[in-house]
């Protein structure tokens, strides 16, 4: 296992809350950082994915908000439903921050698919949203016509369950897959996604996720919020997509590439992932190319 930086080690030794409140019949647990009373700043996990995502990010912005990283239904501890949606799990981003009294000039950031949970929230609460962040989330002008298709494929071939916990753990990897995660920060979401079942271990997510319908850059979105897109220079989010996002969202959008990063920004490029939520969350210039930072 590596040697863990000492700005890491401090992260996930900071103070964190846990907590959980009932939105539509659902248990939906969270984790919260931060003084009670400070703006806040909901941190939205992409799909298959879970709060402790955000372990080694969250601290780092408890200075200024009140930090709440949620595990939307179907992941992480949170109770799964019969049918996910991204209606659905913008009331879940609402429900833990009313749970928290900050649900007014709320930021949400999303990474991947939490990003499209992020402009869902905005676009139906567009009155309780500050702003809000996409992290290399693929939004485009009509879902395409085969991704149903390859989202039941997808959900078929996740429901794995091993008979130890070290082989769950041993088959862990990122989808998409890249080979320059920082071990430290891979080890510890790896330790935190698998779940004791009875017939042994399996993934903190129901494979049933998958199913669920998009959001679209032709649904209304409300002038009113600005929209900060964040994206991995490696990532999956070609040209064409920033260009469709400017065409439909004008002058509230801006768009920052996080220099070097792959998909799963906080994965490789933490720090860098960093500075920019915070450039977002309390108003400072961004630049157009976050440059890296030393991650160690």
């Amino acid at each position: 296992m590596t040697v863990a930086p000492a700005w890491f080690t401090e992260a996930l030794d900071r103070q964190v809350e846990t907590a959980q409140t009932s939105v539509d019949g659902a248990t939906i647990h969270y984790r919260a950082w931060g003084e009670a009373g400070k703006p806040g700043l909901v941190l939205v996990h992409g799909g298959a994915a879970h709060s402790r995502w955000w372990d080694h990010v969250a601290p780092a912005l408890s200075q200024t908000h009140r930090i709440i990283s949620l595990d939307l239904s179907g992941h992480g501890d949170s109770d799964r439903r019969d049918e996910y949606s991204m209606a659905q799990w913008a009331r879940e981003v609402i429900g833990v921050a009313e749970a928290q009294q900050v649900s007014d000039g709320l930021i949400v950031v999303g990474h991947s698919m939490g990003g499209l949970v992020a402009f869902e929230t905005a676009r139906t609460f567009p009155e309780q949203i500050s702003r809000i962040a996409m992290v290399d989330s693929p939004i485009h002008e009509h879902v395409p016509p085969d991704e149903l298709e390859r989202r039941r494929r997808r959900a078929s071939n996740l429901g794995t369950v091993y008979p130890e916990r070290n082989e769950a753990l041993a088959r862990f990897h990122l989808i998409p897959e890249q080979i320059d995660a920082l071990e430290f920060v891979l080890d510890h979401i790896r330790e935190t996604s698998v779940r004791a079942v009875p017939e042994g271990w399996t993934w903190k997510f129901d494979p049933r996720i998958f199913m669920h319908e998009s959001v679209d850059l032709d649904q209304p979105f409300p002038a009113s919020v600005p929209v900060w897109y964040l994206r991995a220079e490696r990532g999956i989010v070609p040209p064409e997509l920033l260009d469709s996002m400017r065409r439909h969202l004008g002058s509230s959008l801006t768009v920052t590439e996080i220099a070097h990063a792959t998909h799963h920004a906080m994965v490789d490029q933490p720090l860098a992932l960093i500075a920019a939520i915070q450039a977002v969350a309390n108003h400072l210039p961004l630049a157009a190319r976050l440059q890296s930072t030393i991650q160690s």
